[in-house]
């Protein structure tokens, strides 16, 4: 990201605005305009017609975005800084096949583990490598959540509550679990997503998620301790009967002294 932002600041200051025109500048088709900045190519005609017909922005307008004042230092930086970005990519690549030779043994319960919304293939694997398949050495999911530090703090002073922020916990699991509970939020006619609803409107959206975020821990640890597969209690988990919720905000409503009338949509 550092990179990029440097290879937006160099084209910048050569007047170049190709990210106006490129929404991924290290795409295919910025790559290719890129190259050929950095081999000395300075018709910005020529360098449109290197981008894929399939662009949002037009010939013209990509042609204009490119007229800028490209020196020897820019093509320089530029060819120094997309080096450097294309090491990492190597980098990376050289990992995740590391990454999945190792858990290769472990591949059915990955995909197990998968069918539970809002985990991906990386935070499942991130999932296993902080805390294993073997769940013994958590007696229950609540020492788990625990270790994760999902649960509240008990903070009491003369018998009044003063906190109930989640405790520290697991640095690495905890924020890719609270950011898999945002996606398994949006899951439609979901249990997480009906959880997610309901702990908002009392406890606002943030604490919401993490507390999907230790029921998604707290599903994980009961698929891996009995090797079962995922099975979604479904929104109506938490028995929210729409004709009796719709009743008693009608309620609330005439308490505060106003006719109201319930009757079912068309």
């Amino acid at each position: 990201m550092q990179h990029t932002q440097r290879i937006q600041a160099v084209l910048e200051e050569a007047n170049v605005k190709l990210s106006s025109a490129i929404t991924d500048i290290l795409g295919l088709s910025g790559r290719r305009i890129l190259n050929a900045i950095i081999a000395g190519e300075t018709d910005p005609d020529k360098l449109s017609e290197l981008g894929s017909p399939r662009l949002a922005a037009s010939r013209s307008e990509l042609s204009d975005a490119l007229h800028g004042h490209v020196r020897e230092h820019h093509r320089f930086l530029l060819d120094q800084h997309l080096k450097t970005i294309q090491q990492l990519e190597q980098t990376i690549t050289a990992f995740d096949a590391r990454i999945e030779a190792a858990l290769e043994p472990f591949r059915d319960t990955i995909e197990r583990l998968k069918e539970v919304p809002g985990l991906s293939e990386t935070s499942v694997q991130i999932l296993i490598a902080e805390i294993g398949i073997d769940m013994s050495q958590f007696p229950t999911a609540g020492h788990l959540l625990s270790w994760a530090g999902l649960v509240p703090r008990l903070e009491e002073s003369a018998g009044k509550r003063r906190s109930t922020r989640v405790k520290k916990g697991a640095p690495w699991l905890k924020p890719v679990l609270v950011q898999c509970a945002w996606a398994a939020a949006r899951k439609k006619n979901s249990y997480f997503q009906a959880q997610f609803l309901r702990l908002k409107a009392r406890r606002g959206p943030k604490k919401a998620a993490v507390a999907v975020a230790a029921s998604i821990l707290t599903t994980a640890y009961h698929m891996l301790a009995d090797g079962t597969c995922y099975h979604d209690l479904g929104a109506h988990h938490f028995g929210r009967d729409p004709a009796r919720l719709a009743q008693k905000l009608a309620n609330r409503i005439r308490n505060l002294g106003y006719a109201v009338e319930i009757r079912a949509a068309a």
